[in-house]
């Protein structure tokens, strides 16, 4: 893994990469790589992702659930540093979208995309719902369906307005969010593994009998989802790419740091509240169904909590942000390409230089979707949103795929990011890798009811099949003039200099 040591680029050779892969700079680039960096964190969001998977993990899996941390971060590692190659020579608005058409084409670029931005926008939804409970708590309300809907909106209308402001507000606020994330992460579990613990380390190899009398390997395949649910939001760092100073550099940078650090905060969080839970037993038998709230009440008392509900608050609110903030940039590359209907309204600017059209949408339909959650049945919140992952590693596989399939044609990446002889079996095992993350998350569960054991691919069915009628009807695109599958054309002009 090398990036090629060379001056930083000034804004105006940053636009004239982007002229040769047939775009105009329109934007601010006003994020820096600690921006960006901030932005792709803060949508990874380890202090959320820690906080709704550790009851799961641990009734699932028992305490040796956390090694799922290492397992699926050292995966996604490897999917990070495909996508930096990747965008290292496409650094382009919209990641998913524009890279799987460069490096394939049109069609493929369009489904991934599709089934992309539909997770992305359930997955808005349900953090921002998620993060009501916190609100909710710090001021000593009863979380109804009501209050639940009112406060989501509030959060969705709220990072709709500071992404309307400008990316420089948006860099701003996902400083304060990554701080707030370090601190409610590392700073907590070093506390509570210092001055809390309960329990000896011994106990992350202690099952506690959650295999019963069989083997313990499928039990522990069953707590995957405690890694898979945590480790993506890097790819965020490329939707802003033309926001970004020098981004073929910057970029994979951002990615790597995000997953690395990313993955050390939620380590560090898991551990500590294991090693400082009174009664393991119980969050293993189900009995206690939200731990983390009685561990920081009885380690940090009703003031530390208080503070920990404010700094969750601010992790939540900046993930909303980050999350809308990517979701915009994808649609606003469809439009751009004029791959969706009002394509022309999507792509155009603010005098902010933001998306703002698609910001509209990015937040307007998350909206909508909380109102169905609000008139639907109990649960739907979680059946809903069960696709979202499975449709996101779908979205990251396509990547994957089409850049292995490029490199079988002879492309070698030609940005300053690169892996050198190692891109190859890099790329093999990530997709590798991503495979089997599906299957893990789309495999049936045994529950006896077909809608709860399948929802998984019957969410990614639905979001398939329409796209494949729609592409077949409406054939977007068609009259787009933006190249597709030209990664081996446009890595010879770079090299040209």
């Amino acid at each position: 893994m090398a990036t090629k040591s060379a001056p930083r680029t000034s804004s105006m050779e940053d636009d004239a990469h982007l002229k040769k892969l047939g775009y105009e700079g329109k934007f601010d680039r006003s994020l820096s790589l600690w921006g960006t960096f901030a932005l792709g964190f803060t949508y990874l969001s380890p202090l959320v992702g820690v906080y709704s998977l550790f009851a799961f993990g641990l009734a699932t899996g028992g305490p040796p659930s956390i090694f799922w941390l290492v397992i699926v971060g050292a995966g996604q590692l490897l999917v990070a540093l495909v996508f930096g190659e990747v965008v290292s020579q496409y650094p382009i608005s919209g990641g998913i979208y524009p890279w799987v058409r460069r490096l394939s084409n049109a069609r493929f670029a369009w489904m991934a995309a599709w089934v992309y931005i539909w997770a992305v926008i359930v997955t808005v939804t349900s953090v921002a719902e998620y993060g009501t409970s916190f609100l909710a708590s710090l001021f000593n309300l009863q979380p109804t369906k009501e209050l639940t809907l009112i406060l989501a909106v509030a959060l969705l209308l709220v990072a709709l307005v500071v992404n309307l402001s400008g990316t420089k507000n948006l860099a701003r606020v996902a400083k304060i969010g990554l701080a707030a994330e370090l601190i409610g992460v590392i700073g907590v579990g070093l506390f509570l593994m210092i001055f809390e613990r309960k329990n000896d380390f011994s106990v992350l190899f202690d099952t506690f009998g959650t295999q019963g009398d069989g083997s313990y390997l499928p039990v522990f395949i069953g707590a995957a989802l405690t890694g898979l649910f945590l480790f993506y939001g890097f790819e965020a760092c490329g939707e802003v790419a033309e926001e970004v100073s020098d981004p073929a550099r910057a970029i994979p940078r951002a990615m790597i740091m995000t997953i690395l650090v990313g993955g050390v905060s939620g380590i560090v969080a898991f551990l500590g509240y294991i090693l400082a839970a009174p009664d393991l037993a119980a969050i293993v038998s189900g009995k206690d169904g939200d731990p983390i709230a009685g561990i920081l009440e009885a380690s940090l008392g009703t003031v530390g909590s208080k503070i920990f509900l404010v700094v969750a608050l601010t992790a939540f609110l900046s993930c909303v942000l980050s999350l809308q903030a990517a979701g915009s940039r994808l649609l606003y590359s469809f439009g751009r390409d004029g791959m969706m209907p009002g394509h022309q309204w999507l792509a155009k600017l603010s005098t902010k230089k933001v998306p703002r059209n698609a910001l509209l949408v990015a937040c307007i339909v998350p909206i909508l979707i909380c109102l169905l959650i609000y008139i639907g049945e109990d649960g739907l919140l979680n059946q809903i949103t069960a696709f979202a992952v499975l449709g996101i590693y779908f979205a990251f596989q396509s990547v994957v795929l089409a850049s292995l399939l490029a490199r079988f044609k002879g492309w070698k990446p030609a940005g300053p990011f690169s892996l050198g002889a190692w891109g190859l079996i890099v790329n093999v095992v990530a997709l590798v890798y991503g495979v089997a993350a599906m299957l893990l998350l789309a495999w049936p569960g045994t529950s006896g009811d077909f809608l709860t054991d399948w929802i998984v691919l019957v969410g990614l069915a639905l979001v398939v099949v329409t796209g494949v009628i729609y592409m077949m009807i409406a054939r977007p695109g068609r009259t787009s003039t933006i190249p597709e599958g030209d990664a081996l054309e446009i890595a010879a002009l770079l090299r040209q200099g």
